[in-house]
This record gives structure tokens, C-alpha cells and sequence, in this order.
């Protein structure tokens, strides 16, 4: 563990640390905040395969106090650096995927056109090896008992991190935030498209029990006849739905209470940035109006703690940055804010080395 007792917390970040300026090591950290730089998918905006590296400048700005969790961070947060590697076949599969897209909205058929059959197969196949490499990065953090948060990224990218929570966990919940049910078999041919991350989930790992989906505002009918269908093994709160309830008097409070109980005990969040208001993350892939103000989503978090409930891992997605630096900022104080949750949400036995030097902090 990292000795703090020389840490200021009241002098300007140093950028030569870790993320939030912290003075932690990998080796030394619980908690490992994983960047995915992947967007090939995107059907809209672009650039949130390079988020991780304006979140890590934004974090910098982050008043490192947190009342609420007892100031977990104290236990060691990480950020690795973005794989150069994964960001550059990003970059090459994404131009594919352009060339792809604007092929097929023409109206144009792929199968009489070789170079876009070529593409098609090639950015498919380049999913699959991204989820491969997700899921063996955070099997092996996870193994040495490491907590793992994920960025990305578009909202692709967690499929390989909830494989590998499968392995952990025999029954474990989705809370999603988003303003789309992301429930699509294929978007646009593509196997593993941003928009299918909740179908292919619910498809291939049995483990996720029950999927809450919360802030949707923009959806298909073949989503929403894949709810219907689906017994209760997706529970989805519409926009428009919360929206009303709240305008007739019922309060935040008494949706999060129902949200809350319908929860199975360990629960992974899925954060995509549209499901907040738009004036939030305006960069974001695909905005949408309507959504939450951040700290209702905190709220929510929180109750879910108090619940007895145990936080296992999360995913921060699609964050974009514009000619101004206010989606990094955003982005950077919800994920301090999940991190710090997330550590807290599993306390460490106090036997552990770990639990000790943070308590005599």
C-alpha cells in the first residue's frame, strides 16, 4: 500500500501520477479503472475510443474528498494507459465500418459487393477478438482479487468484463443507464454493435438474472417486443414513464425504492452517458432528450448500497469530448464517484494488510 501520510491532497494534481493525481501503483491499487479505446460500431458521433485520456486530464480537476464513502479511494485506485494497440485497430476498423455504413444506406446490397462483404467480416471478427482481450484482462484482475472498473469506449465493450464476472458470480444483476434498451440482435449487420450489448449479454451469460433498465427513451419494436417476451428477466423504466410519475407526485424516492427491490443481491452497473440529459455529455454518440441529472443516478446507487446490496464492477461509456472540456469533467466525477462506491460496496476483511494501512490513515 502506497504511504499517504506525505500525500496533499490541497496542492494542484500531479499528472505524472495516476488518475485523480493518486499516488498509487498498479500493484498497489484495489480498485483498477480499465480504458477500452474501441468504437467501431458507433452509429452516430465519434470519439469516445479516446476518452480515457481527456477523463485522465479531467480527473486531475477532482476535489479528492468523499464524505460518503469514508474516502475509499484511500485504498488505491489505478488507471491503466490506454492499449495503443486496440486504439489503432479501432482507428482502422471504424473507417471500415464509415465506408460500410454509408454503403448500406443507400440502399445498396452487401452480398454483390466484395470489399464491403470483406469489411463487414473483418470488423465482426475485430468484436470478437476486443470482447477476447477484455475478458482476459479483467479474468486476470479479478483472479488476484482486484476490483475493476471499465472505460470506454462505446457500449460494446463490457461483454467480455460480464463474461468473466459470470465466472465469479453464479446470479448477479444489470442496472443500466441508458436511453436505449440496446437490445437488438444485429444493428447494421454488425454482430456485436454498441446497440446489441444487452441482448448479446442476456444471450450468451445465463449468470445476469434480471436486467433494470432505466432512462430509455428511444427503442425499436423489436425491443420492445423482446421485453414482453421476456418474463421479467428485463425490467425497463421509460423516460417518459419516470417522467410522468414524478410530475404526478410520486417522488424519486419511492421509483428508486421499486427499482431497488427488484434487484437480485450483487449487481453490475452499465452507465452509457445518454441515459443522462444531454446538456450533461453533449458529445455523447447519440444524445437523446429527456434522461437524469447526475445525481439521481447517485441517488440510486447509493440506496442500492444501503440495501445490502453489493456493488461487483461497472462500465463507463461513451463519453466524447467537443471543443470543450465539460463531457471529460462530467465523465471524470462519476467515475471518482463509482469508483469510490464500488471499493466501499466491498469491504475488506480486517485482517487484510490493505484494510489496515487505510484505517490508520
Amino acid at each position: 500500500m502506497s504511504d499517504l501520510s506525505t500525500f496533499d491532497a490541497n496542492i494542484p494534481s500531479n499528472p505524472k501520477n495516476s488518475i485523480f493525481g493518486l499516488p498509487f501503483t498498479e500493484e498497489e491499487a484495489r480498485l483498477i479503472v480499465l480504458p477500452v479505446p474501441w468504437e467501431v460500431t458507433v452509429s452516430y458521433g465519434s470519439g469516445t475510443s479516446r476518452s480515457g485520456e481527456h477523463i485522465f486530464n479531467a480527473s486531475m480537476q477532482v476535489d479528492l474528498f468523499d464524505l460518503e464513502s469514508n474516502n475509499a479511494w484511500r485504498q488505491g485506485i489505478y488507471m491503466r494507459h490506454p492499449d495503443r494497440k486496440i486504439l489503432m485497430k479501432s482507428d482502422y476498423l471504424r473507417k471500415e465500418a464509415e465506408l460500410y455504413i454509408n454503403y448500406i444506406s443507400k440502399g445498396e446490397q452487401v452480398e454483390k459487393n466484395n470489399f464491403m462483404c470483406k469489411s463487414l467480416k473483418e470488423i465482426n471478427e475485430g468484436s470478437v477478438n476486443l470482447n477476447k482481450w477484455v475478458y482476459e484482462q479483467t479474468i486476470n484482475l479479478l483472479n488476484q482479487g482486484r476490483l475493476v472498473a471499465l472505460l470506454g469506449g462505446d457500449h460494446s465493450i463490457p461483454f467480455g468484463y460480464l463474461k468473466a464476472i459470470a465466472e465469479k458470480y453464479a446470479d448477479f444483476g444489470v442496472l443500466q443507464i441508458d436511453a436505449h434498451c440496446d437490445l437488438r440482435k444485429t444493428y447494421e449487420n454488425f454482430d456485436h454493435s454498441h446497440a446489441s450489448i444487452m441482448y448479446n449479454a442476456l444471450t450468451e451469460i445465463p449468470q445476469i438474472s434480471r436486467l433494470i433498465q432505466i432512462g430509455i427513451r428511444d427503442y425499436s419494436e423489436e425491443e420492445w417486443n423482446y421485453i414482453c417476451n421476456s418474463q421479467r428477466r428485463v425490467i425497463t423504466y421509460f423516460d417518459k414513464e419516470i417522467k410522468e410519475r414524478l410530475y404526478e407526485g410520486q417522488t424519486w424516492q419511492t421509483i428508486v425504492d421499486e427499482i431497488v427491490s427488484q434487484l437480485p443481491s450483487h449487481v453490475y452497473i452499465s452507465f452509457d452517458v445518454d441515459g443522462l440529459d444531454p446538456k450533461l455529455c453533449p458529445h455523447t454518440g447519440t444524445p437523446v432528450n429527456g434522461g437524469f441529472e447526475v445525481e439521481q443516478v447517485l441517488y440510486l446507487v447509493k440506496k442500492i448500497m444501503e440495501s445490502g446490496r453489493r456493488l461487483i464492477g461497472f462500465d463507463l461509456d461513451e463519453i466524447a469530448v467537443g471543443e470543450t472540456s465539460v463531457d471529460a469533467n462530467v465523465g471524470a466525477r462519476i467515475l471518482w464517484k463509482l469508483c469510490n462506491m464500488l471499493i466501499a460496496s466491498n469491504p475488506l476483511p480486517v485482517t487484510s494488510k490493505v484494510a489496515e494501512c487505510a484505517t490508520s490513515m
